[in-house]
């Protein structure tokens, strides 16, 4: 069968991902977007919510950038709540609770009516060179579709086993059915393939929980949002918190044999950072219980999902263990915990546009490269999405530094580091933490949008007259005195609050909440802030210090894995070594005070 309608871009599913990939591309050109069941297109196959610590940076950083992400989970939430409050700027983040069936529904909305998507139906089969610089996507049908470039959004998809217990069957998540063959061209290609795990925990019927029994954590009035306009749901549902107990553990203990994991019939690597409740019993087994979070999959949905239960024992099991529960004690599971099994390929074979060095043309975004979270898949899918569509139109090629925020770390983590478990983004992972906060994504990620493509002027302008006016708030504070006191000498002290500062007399240009946050995190984190800035000049200046002739194994600094590694991989320079799996920043550090104590000028 010939060849159909080529377009410049095609995209390969409809996941968090997927979606993000085919909005991007779509401001730039007409695009495709292959997926096999249009009714699963933003479906939220783990828990119903956006954003938590690391991931909210993520979501605001996409929002900046002109991704979709945030106003899907704002339309349609109905918890918002920010955690972290009470510590500092830097790692505190907001969660959106989702109408789990309502988000899929926008996110389907939004991507049919777009004018710039064309929706393909089918399974991608095959990948083939066209020839002339682009790509057919072979479906199973034996259709062909032209592009000059594709994004793979393949998720948990490629060649995925569900497991329940020790049963298994092919599926890329439950119900659905895996794709077969994608895995073929890319390992054809060069790519090499490994196999990880994920998992999700049991979907409870909510009206078999005792609600009373359990701790209620009310949604925060006013919401919050990542776009600044919210639902009119968004403070309609509370969330709960339960925890195991020791007949938990005992249970999980007594049938472990009855784990695909620990019976040895998953060879798929799992997340260290969400281990599912099996691993939380084993591995930490001092611990008399673990904390639970109780999360409604919606306000007209019959479910609750059990944050932190994640297990792959078979179903008979997982009704005896929900029922160990405080408040869960008649509890009647209406979907099964699994774990998934799935392909996924090795990112330091990718660019930092998430483009194979393999194969040109071809961009992979998602779990597919092996990360885990919806926030991590919508990021990759905007930036390949992007790079896609530009590579396309032969635009020149732009990237997305570490330096520039959450987004940036991700990319480059990714592509220098790789990844030997689902890669999941955390605030830890971020040296200048202070300086890519949250609140400030738009002030730092907004002209990158314009550059890039995805932001319009207009977009641009709001953003540079609410720093303009945050400016103004600021050089208010700092030239009014109260009590012998510039404001924002007052404003300084622990235990003032702007309000506090403003009731003592000290006026304020009209600002917003957000411009007042703002105002106040500028003045508060000052001194913080500069020190950050300062030390991120001495590190840009430090990378391109040499490291020939350093003896790694005598700085006793160094971490032994690091030591191990740059002894053998014997990095020219501080850049180099920064780039190395294994590396922290830390070591980095470590390698710093190690030149400068033998005070040579290594200047390349």
């Amino acid at each position: 069968m010939g060849a159909m309608k080529g377009w410049n871009v095609i995209v390969i599913g409809g996941g968090h991902a997927g979606i993000e990939a085919a909005w991007a591309a779509a401001k730039f050109s007409r695009v495709a977007l292959l997926i096999g069941n249009p009714a699963t297109v933003g479906r939220m196959p783990c828990n119903p919510a956006v954003g938590g610590p690391g991931k909210s940076q993520l979501v605001f950083e996409l929002q900046a950038l002109g991704g979709l992400m945030g106003r899907l989970a704002d339309q349609t939430a109905i918890h918002t709540r920010v955690l972290n409050g009470s510590k500092g700027p830097a790692v505190q983040s907001l969660r959106v609770q989702n109408e789990r069936d309502a988000y899929a529904e926008y996110a389907q909305d939004v991507i049919f009516g777009h004018p710039e998507i064309d929706i393909l139906r089918g399974e991608a089969a095959d990948l083939e060179p066209d020839g002339q610089g682009g790509w057919l996507v072979v479906t199973t049908d034996g259709r062909r579709f032209a592009a000059k470039s594709v994004v793979v959004a393949a998720g948990t998809f490629m060649r995925g086993v569900t497991w329940y217990g020790r049963q298994s069957r092919p599926e890329g998540r439950q119900g659905e059915p895996p794709s077969r063959f994608l895995s073929a061209p890319l390992a054809i290609a060069g790519h090499v393939l490994k196999r990880y795990k994920t998992g999700t925990p049991p979907r409870v019927r909510a009206d078999s929980v005792q609600f009373a029994d359990i701790l209620e954590i009310p949604a925060e009035v006013p919401a919050r949002g990542f776009t600044g306009q919210v639902g009119p749901r968004a403070t309609e549902s509370p969330t709960w918190q339960t925890y195991t107990t020791a007949k938990t553990h005992q249970l999980i203990q007594e049938n472990l044999h009855e784990s695909p994991m620990y019976a040895g019939d998953i060879e798929g690597l799992g997340p260290r950072y969400c281990p599912s409740i099996e691993d939380k019993v084993v591995k930490f087994a001092h611990h008399d219980r673990h904390l639970l979070f109780v999360e409604p999959d919606g306000i007209q949905t019959s479910e609750v999902y059990l944050q932190g239960f994640s297990s792959s024992l078979p179903p008979h099991l997982q009704d005896q263990l929900v029922r160990t529960l405080p408040g869960f004690e008649q509890a009647v599971i209406q979907r099964y915990a699994y774990a998934v099994e799935y392909d996924v390929v090795d990112s330091t074979e990718l660019t930092l546009n998430m483009e194979s060095k393999l194969m040109a043309g071809v961009f992979t975004a998602g779990q597919i490269n092996g990360t885990s979270g919806y926030e991590e898949a919508a990021a990759q899918g905007l930036v390949a999405g992007t790079a896609a569509a530009r590579r396309a139109l032969a635009l020149p090629e732009l990237t997305i530094g570490r330096e520039t925020g959450y987004i940036g770390v991700l990319l480059d983590d990714l592509v220098f580091k790789g990844s030997d478990e689902p890669y999941r983004m955390m605030t830890s992972r971020v040296e200048h933490r202070l300086l890519v906060r949250q609140d400030n994504a738009d002030e730092r990620m907004t002209p990158l949008g314009l550059e890039l493509g995805l932001v319009l002027d207009e977009q641009a302008k709001d953003v540079e007259a609410k720093y303009a006016r945050v400016k103004a708030g600021i050089q208010s504070l700092e030239t009014q005195r109260v009590q012998g006191q510039t404001g924002d000498a007052w404003l300084r002290r622990p235990e003032f609050a702007l309000a506090d500062v403003e009731a003592m007399g000290i006026g304020l240009p009209p600002l917003n909440r957000d411009e007042r946050e703002a105002v106040e995190i500028r003045v508060k984190y000052a001194g913080y802030i500069e020190r950050a800035k300062q030390q991120l000049r001495a590190e840009a200046k430090a990378r391109s210090l040499s490291l020939v002739g350093v003896d790694f194994g005598s700085i006793s600094a160094l971490s032994n894995e690091a030591r191990e590694k740059l002894s053998r991989a014997k990095p020219h320079t501080i850049e180099q070594a920064s780039r190395m799996s294994g590396v922290r920043h830390a070591d980095i550090s470590a390698l710093l005070v190690h030149l400068k104590q033998h005070s040579v000028s290594r200047e390349t």
